[in-house]
């Protein structure tokens, strides 16, 4: 066992001594050592109950005759963060988080791990840190919360309030009925009801092999989120002791499998940047351009909200991320004999799922959309491309042309549209949002919630080389390489240049020749931020959207 470097021989006596300190006994000790990173805490809804799923997984470590050993990690909610100076911090916590299980794990010589995580960058932060290491690991989530039932509003989610915030600032909502949506939009612990940034995620880690099928869909609150998370303690030593680590089940056509199903349920565009940043730590490299290839070839099956009414409990109730397998295998779309930490096979987790409401998960004859929830973009604006979350946007704004209206930060768009200044046919561009000029690559959602409150959703366009929650829905394309602070051509529009959006044939453009971008780009003096901490230390080191946002090894 990996553990024998810690505990076994006389020179580890000193070592042992340590660990009878904290209460193990000689028999634990002599069991495989399974680190469980729990990344609960008490701010984040979708961590508030992880201790629970933590004893869950340490019980079923015991009963399978393994030693569990608990340890911390940190982690941002998203929501909380957003629209502040906060959410430049939650991007930059993805690869601190993988860096503390990576210590923990490497100082301590754990044999496997379990990862116990929700919310948005922690899960892509441990799956970065579990392919890295290279160990027997198995990813539990915590689940998604249910969806709120609103008086006089219906079923409601975070997104309603964000929304909200455009309606009252456009008259549509007065501040007592906001007081009353804001009390049943968000009714569980869980990680936000819709398919987010996180629910993303945690199904998508099904499909690569990472996780337990249903982890991404059992709702936080239901008993059997307590049994999945037993059996992938049990499951966990089974893996140490047949010597099956992360990297024999995930490769490159899990990959794919996994962008497969991401098309198919309309993931967030937070997928294309967190997917390449995982596989980076295998030595496999994903483009922007596989995404778009696999997205012509997957329809879209799935309309979970921001995209449509539904939301996680209802996709869990259909049959969950099982039930998508089946589609898509039916139709020869993912690579079938690709593994799960389970044991199974893709093909063998089809045979095994059921599809109960094809309202909810279309049949692959009766799609949504031939194509599937992501598309990408190119053009003179996006050289590198851009990413867009075409399964929410409406039909009519797929191509859109209008006039710019630029801004050079968040906070200063936000005002502008709280303040009755973006007008329908407005392609709105927001820069030095990027992971260098940010830094940390802020999510817009407060600006496009903004939009949608005030009836401009299904009229407006928006740019920018920041990103987007999972919850934004409309014409709002992000990640837009190279970003304006790395001298992109995004730097170089002006209020009033026409940009040309169209979806179906994958270009965004703004009407201006090459030779004036590149006069433009000659003049234009990038805003300079006093940064201190870890912010500049990120910005020192941090790549492209394109890439992922990953690191540089060297500077």
């Amino acid at each position: 066992m990996k553990s024998d470097e810690v505990k076994k021989g006389v020179v580890r006596a000193p070592h042992r001594s340590l660990l009878k300190a904290t209460g193990l006994t000689d028999e634990e000790i002599s069991r495989p050592l399974i680190g469980v990173c729990n990344a609960g805490n008490e701010i984040i809804p979708g961590h508030i109950h992880l201790d629970t799923i933590c004893r869950a997984v340490k019980d079923g470590i015991r009963m399978a005759g393994g030693t569990p050993v608990e340890f911390r990690t940190i982690g941002v909610c998203d929501g909380i963060a957003m629209g502040h100076v906060g959410m430049k911090y939650s991007l930059v916590s993805r690869e601190v988080i993988a860096d503390t299980v990576e210590i923990m794990a490497m100082a301590h010589g754990f044999d496997g791990l379990v990862l116990i995580t929700d919310c948005d960058k922690i899960i892509p932060g441990m799956m970065m840190a579990a392919l890295r290491l290279n160990l027997p690991s198995i990813l539990v989530s915590g689940g998604p919360m249910l969806a709120g039932v609103c008086p006089d509003m219906g079923v409601v989610d975070l997104i309603s309030v964000f929304e909200a915030v455009g309606k009252i600032s456009s008259g549509q909502m007065t501040e007592q009925q906001l007081k009353i949506l804001e009390e049943y939009a968000c009714p569980t612990c869980g990680s936000c009801s819709g398919m987010f940034t996180a629910n993303s995620m945690n199904c998508l880690s099904e499909v690569l092999g990472m996780a337990l099928p249903y982890n991404g869909t059992i709702p936080a609150v239901h008993s059997a989120r307590i049994r999945l998370a037993k059996k992938a303690g049990m499951r966990i030593v089974e893996l140490v002791q047949q010597g099956i680590k992360i990297r024999d089940i995930v490769n490159i056509r899990s990959f794919e499998n996994a962008i497969a199903v991401d098309m198919a349920i309309g993931a967030s565009t937070n997928t294309v940047l967190h997917l390449p940043a995982i596989a980076n730590e295998a030595g496999i490299q994903l483009t922007v351009d596989l995404f778009d290839r696999i997205s012509k070839n997957v329809p879209n099956l799935c309309k979970i909200s921001p995209a449509g009414s539904h939301h996680m409990e209802d996709l869990d109730r259909a049959g969950g991320i099982p039930a998508v397998i089946k589609e898509l295998c039916q139709a020869d779309l993912l690579h079938q004999e690709e593994k799960n930490v389970s044991g199974q096979t893709i093909r063998e987790i089809a045979e095994n799922a059921r599809n109960f409401d094809s309202s909810v998960i279309r049949k692959v004859s009766d799609p949504y959309s031939k194509e599937g929830g992501i598309a990408i973009l190119k053009g003179n604006l996006a050289p590198d491309g851009s990413v867009v979350k075409q399964s929410a946007v409406v039909s009519k704004m797929m191509v859109h042309k209008g006039p710019a209206k630029v801004f050079d930060s968040e906070e200063e768009c936000l005002s502008a549209v709280l303040e009755g200044k973006i007008e329908k046919g407005d392609v709105v561009v927001i820069r030095y949002e990027g992971p260098r000029g940010g830094p940390g690559m802020r999510e817009m959602l407060a600006v496009t919630s903004a939009i949608s409150g005030r009836g401009l959703g299904e009229y407006v366009a928006l740019l920018t080389d920041g990103r987007f929650s999972g919850g934004t829905r409309g014409a709002c394309i992000g990640h837009i390489s190279p970003e304006a602070s790395a001298g992109g051509p995004i730097a170089s529009v002006q209020n009033g240049d026409i940009i040309e959006i169209d979806i179906p044939q994958r270009k965004l453009n703004v009407h201006l020749s090459d030779s004036e971008i590149a006069q433009r780009l000659k003049k234009v003096k990038h805003p300079e931020k006093e940064l201190s901490g870890v912010l500049a230390r990120y910005r020192l080191l941090v790549q492209s959207a394109s890439t992922g946002a990953i690191l540089k090894e060297k500077l």
